[in-house]
């Protein structure tokens, strides 16, 4: 490209970059970076910066013959380099794991990666993150004391502005869009810790985020029941009636258009997902079954409620196929595109408001 097409893709996006975490090394994390990174101009993607070992990336590209240049740089210089290199800042250490055996040194560089990037977008010096995916089993292996990924994200957060934030998981795909408000518990703990005030809370989270992060005016909230049938008026379970239905109730009351509880079982179908944005589900299978059927290849795991954006590909590590050159970048790029995506929203919607 020219310097003149340079600067006209570059002015085709917000500044400054996007960040992206290494995730596990030991995974397709680093492959699936290159891959977008080979594929940023036909598929339009903004500048981003790698927070990971410039070495240790260079030996993956190597390893899986990939022709891509890497270059050590800072936020500042990404912009430019993105377009003749991907741009790496590196970590406090070398990453030293092989395809598919993570070690304790490189979990601990792994959670510096995920927290560097918070700062760095906190001080608005990247526009949002997108996080390569994570072993939680490796990272426990080297001290780390979170339940996931999210509750981590949350918790730097958390301590950066003394407020304490909910964050909301929500897996967006090209068709669907959905919400577990109780994620990785046990099914018969479901009913303890499903509560009518946490619905009601992950219900105005959605509201906000889809309206402020992804340009949805009015987001039309559907409900789902916890029960087959949503309970069939309490013949199979109260809890519909008990606990889902007044949440539904108290978002209405709040002028935030949700509806529901809504049967499950038809809530998915093609004619009906036209009538919502996103569902509220009651558990965990409950979201992302029908989420990873639409969409198992192209579906973003995007979290709600932080003072910053983050989403991330729809899957785990997959160290058998690390090393192998297969695996498919196609949520990895769905999850910057989307990024990208909610930074123009955000931006737009601050600048209006500002206005």
């Amino acid at each position: 490209m020219t310097q003149k097409q340079l600067t006209k893709r570059h002015n085709n996006f917000l500044t400054p970059p996007l960040a992206i975490t290494i995730g596990e090394p030991a995974g397709i994390g680093p492959e699936l970076i290159l891959k977008c990174w080979q594929e940023r101009e036909q598929n339009n993607l903004a500048p981003f910066i790698v927070l990971g070992d410039p070495d240790f990336i260079q030996q993956r590209a190597n390893a899986m013959q990939m022709d891509v240049n890497i270059k050590t740089s800072t936020v500042e210089n990404s912009l430019q380099d993105f377009d003749t290199a991907l741009p790496v800042l590196p970590l406090s250490g070398s990453i030293t794991g092989d395809f598919g055996k993570p070690t304790i040194s490189d979990g601990k560089l792994v959670c510096e990666a995920i927290s560097t990037a918070v700062k760095m977008t906190m001080e608005n010096k990247t526009s949002g993150i997108v996080t390569a995916p994570i072993n939680k089993k490796a990272l426990y292996d080297s001290g780390f004391k979170h339940p996931g990924h999210t509750e981590f994200l949350a918790d730097l957060a958390n301590k950066i502005t003394g407020n304490k934030h909910h964050p909301v998981m929500m897996l967006a795909g090209p068709d669907l869009r959905t919400i577990p408000v109780t994620i990785h518990i046990a099914v018969n703990e479901i009913s303890e810790q499903l509560t009518s005030d946490l619905i009601i809370k992950t219900g105005e989270i959605a509201h906000h985020d889809l309206k402020n992060k992804f340009g949805i005016n009015a987001p039309r909230i559907a409900v789902a029941g916890l029960n087959p049938h949503a309970g069939e008026n309490g013949s199979m379970g109260m809890e519909d009636i008990n606990i889902v239905a007044p949440a539904v109730e108290a978002l209405k009351a709040k002028g935030i258009n949700a509806f529901g509880p809504l049967p499950a079982d038809t809530l998915f179908h093609a004619r009906a997902r036209e009538n919502y944005d996103v569902v509220l589900c009651m558990y965990h299978d409950q979201a992302l079954i029908p989420a990873k059927t639409l969409a198992f290849d192209d579906s973003v795991n995007v979290t709600l409620g932080l003072p910053f954006i983050r989403t991330s590909p729809d899957h785990g590590t997959a160290y058998d196929i690390a090393g192998k050159g297969i695996a498919k970048p196609n949520s990895m790029m769905a999850a910057i595109k989307l990024a990208q995506n909610m930074v123009q929203h955000t931006t737009q919607n601050t600048k209006g408001t500002a206005q």
